[in-house]
């Protein structure tokens, strides 16, 4: 099999904010479909549950899907998907990209590695943006809309972190054995750094 060690396909995985790109990407998204009025009226009212997670008495997750359903539930998924589009031609403009992550992407396609991101973040400009950055392969939160076409604010499946980022690279991996690379930066890619051949923490 090309891009295989052994009798093992290659795979590398990669988280994206913090990994690939140097800082979260998706606060502003959010700013940039919902205003950044809204997004900062929004994390201030929501000040008290922020806290409540870090101290570990509320769920991150959900905390997650309720800041975006307040902010992109109702619009429709059409203008959604239009400016992810539009974000991820800023995020490759701006490239702000860590280079060391950008050549370790190169060093896997020049192996003919299937090269996956794995991330927490909306599937919005994840996918336009991935082959951009040569990536075939997304794995990330996407947007629930409804029969009408409009955003719930729900995220399919649930938010990709922590033990789903393992649970969902599972599912794409799929019966066949395969040598992986994992690269993460924060405790949401512990379980992912933990099923690789070779994590490599940023």
């Amino acid at each position: 099999m090309s891009g295989s060690t052994g009798d093992r396909r290659g795979v590398a995985a990669f988280d994206f904010d913090g990994t690939i790109s140097r800082r979260d990407t998706l606060g502003p998204f959010l700013a940039r479909v919902a205003g950044t009025n809204a997004l900062v009226r929004t994390l201030l009212t929501r000040t008290p549950q922020f806290a409540a997670v870090t101290l570990g008495r509320a769920d991150r997750d959900l905390e997650k899907q309720a800041v975006i359903a307040r902010l992109l539930g109702g619009r429709t998924a059409e203008s959604v998907a239009a400016m992810g589009r539009a974000y991820a031609e800023h995020l490759w403009n701006q490239q702000r990209f860590r280079p060391e992550i950008l050549e370790r992407l190169q060093w896997h396609r020049e192996r003919d590695h299937e090269i996956v991101i794995v991330s927490a973040s909306l599937d919005s400009y994840l996918v336009p943006l991935a082959p951009r950055l040569g990536v075939a392969h997304v794995i990330s939160c996407s947007l629930e809309a409804d029969a009408s076409g409009l955003v719930t604010g729900r995220l399919l499946g649930g938010n990709v972190r922590g033990e789903e980022k393992a649970v969902r690279l599972r599912q794409w991996l799929g019966a066949d054995p395969a040598e992986l690379w994992a690269y993460g930066d924060s405790s949401g890619d512990d379980e992912l750094l933990a099923m690789a051949d070779h994590p490599t923490r940023v």
